[in-house]
């Protein structure tokens, strides 16, 4: 086995060549840190293979997976992660850059400070304003005053992120079968059970390109996605259908005032068909936590309304909508946690 080593940077491929290249580049070029840099392909063209070899052939820090598929955003992150052995794990979408050289150095450090800290989530703004990617707000709107502080949090947002490896292996990786959207919140659920922590860093920086490109759009399949997700994790921590109708009828009020009416309903009816294995209710602990971190933070059941149920979807309102930070973001908008 290699010396043991600091970081593993893993980054998903699927064509959008040049930005992934700058993206390796940025995971590269992090200092004050021992790294490995895995980049797993996901199906990309030949002449996007080629580049990519190119640019990390011959380098003893750096691999480049080819799986020849799509396996999801769990699947292959789960797949980098196993190919390393770095203490950190960490992550950072193929069109976004580190802002700084030591942005990872200050995450591992931060890791390694506090014993009970699973995982850190970067801030994520936009590459070409500097302003904050809405689209990538994982946390409640109200917590937006203060993207560039520190806080407790439930979750994080996968274009940029940290996670001890101890607490990875404790709470199992991602789960493959959700494939893209809440990956990231049900890692993070089980990882809170097991009596870890999250902290959102608004001093580490991460600047995403939003690329058009090999991305899952509002009107295509991410709503479907979205709500599927979010009801099957319920359903893992023994939520009851019952209970469950008021977040439904949520999905189905904001997804027809989207126009994704027939998505929503396919997703409902998608979930109900997926039956967890061993559903288990979340520790009183693990529950106070979310309260405090994340219910807490939420406002009113008039003002929840307003932000999770009432408001567009992320990327469908007029930028104007989208600057006045009404709405939403990422994991947020129905993120009725």
């Amino acid at each position: 086995m290699n010396p043991e080593y600091d970081a593993d940077i893993v980054i998903l491929a699927l064509e959008r060549v040049e930005e992934t290249l700058a993206a390796i580049r940025s995971a590269l070029a992090q200092t004050g840190i021992t790294r490995r840099v895995i980049v797993v392909d996901q199906g990309s063209a030949p002449d996007t293979i080629a580049r990519l070899e190119h640019e990390i052939g011959g380098r003893a820090d750096a691999t480049l997976v080819r799986l020849g598929r799509n396996h999801g955003v769990g699947g292959g992150r789960n797949i980098g992660a196993g190919l390393g052995h770095g203490r950190i794990i960490a992550a950072l979408d193929n069109d976004a850059e580190f802002a700084t050289p030591d942005t990872l150095a200050r995450a591992v450090a931060a890791l390694d400070t506090e014993a009970d800290l699973a995982a850190v989530g970067m801030r994520i703004i936009e590459y070409d304003t500097g302003r904050d990617d809405l689209l990538s707000w994982g946390y409640p709107t109200s917590l937006l005053a203060r993207a560039g502080e520190r806080f407790a949090t439930v979750t994080f947002v996968g274009a940029g992120h940290a996670i001890h490896r101890a607490a990875w292996a404790q709470a199992g990786g991602y789960d493959e079968s959700l494939r893209f959207t809440w990956e990231e919140y049900d890692f993070c659920l089980r990882a809170i059970e097991l009596g870890w922590r999250i902290a959102y860093r608004g001093d580490l920086v991460v600047r995403h390109k939003v690329s058009a490109e090999r991305r899952f759009q509002w009107s295509g399949e991410r709503w479907f996605h979205f709500v599927r997700n979010r009801i099957v994790i319920e359903r893992k921590w023994a939520a009851s259908w019952p209970s469950l109708a008021p977040r439904i009828g949520g999905y189905l009020v904001r997804g027809a005032r989207a126009g994704l009416l027939r998505q929503t309903i396919r997703a409902v009816v998608a979930a109900a068909h997926i039956e967890p294995a061993n559903p288990r209710r979340l520790s009183p602990q693990a529950r106070a936590y979310l309260r405090a971190n994340d219910g807490a933070h939420r406002g009113t059941l008039p003002e929840r309304i307003r932000r999770e149920v009432l408001a567009a979807l992320p990327g469908r309102s007029t930028s104007r909508a989208i600057r006045s930070r009404s709405s939403s973001a990422k994991t947020g908008g129905l993120s009725t946690r």
